[in-house]
Order: C-alpha cells, then sequence, then structure tokens
C-alpha cells in the first residue's frame, strides 16, 4: 500500500506564487475552488457596502492563515568546483 501524497482534507493557506498583498483572496479561492478575483471583487464590494467594516476581516484573516510551505530550493552545482562543467564519471 503506498502512502499518500497529499492531505486527506482541504487546507486553507495563503499560497506564495499567487497574491497581491499577502494572499488571503487567493487561498480562500483555492480552497473554494473559485477564481480569486471574484473573491477580490466580492471583499471590495463588501467593504462598500458595510462602509469599509469588512475590510477589517483581511488583516484577521492574514493573521490566522498559514503561508504554504515553500517548495525546495533546487541544488545547483559550485562553479568553485574544479569538477564543474566536467561530464560525470560513471
Amino acid at each position: 500500500m503506498t502512502e499518500p501524497t497529499v492531505a486527506p482534507y482541504k487546507q486553507l493557506r495563503r499560497p506564495t506564487d499567487d497574491r497581491i498583498i499577502a494572499g488571503v483572496c487567493s487561498g480562500l479561492g483555492r480552497y473554494l475552488g473559485v477564481d480569486p478575483v471574484l473573491i477580490r471583487v466580492g471583499l471590495a464590494v463588501l467593504t462598500i457596502l458595510t462602509w469599509g467594516t469588512a475590510l477589517l476581516a483581511y488583516p484577521v484573516m492574514w493573521f490566522l492563515m498559514p503561508e504554504e510551505p515553500r517548495p525546495a530550493a533546487p541544488v545547483y552545482p559550485d562553479p568553485a568546483d574544479p569538477t564543474w562543467g566536467q561530464p560525470p564519471t560513471a
């Protein structure tokens, strides 16, 4: 039996690659399965309708939503290594 490679449940996280300010709307969009632009427009409309009160939810969500873990950095060869640029020996 193989181990699952993803979590068995959806996780509400702020992405590191698709953000405008902090990634709150993008994270909500990914979690709900909708375009983040719709979440951003909805937040703007809600902010106007509530005279700015809804905008207080953004920093709260920013604080509460964890950030996605960053992918591991690729390992590049060191140009100072004397064997750099030479074909690998078998």
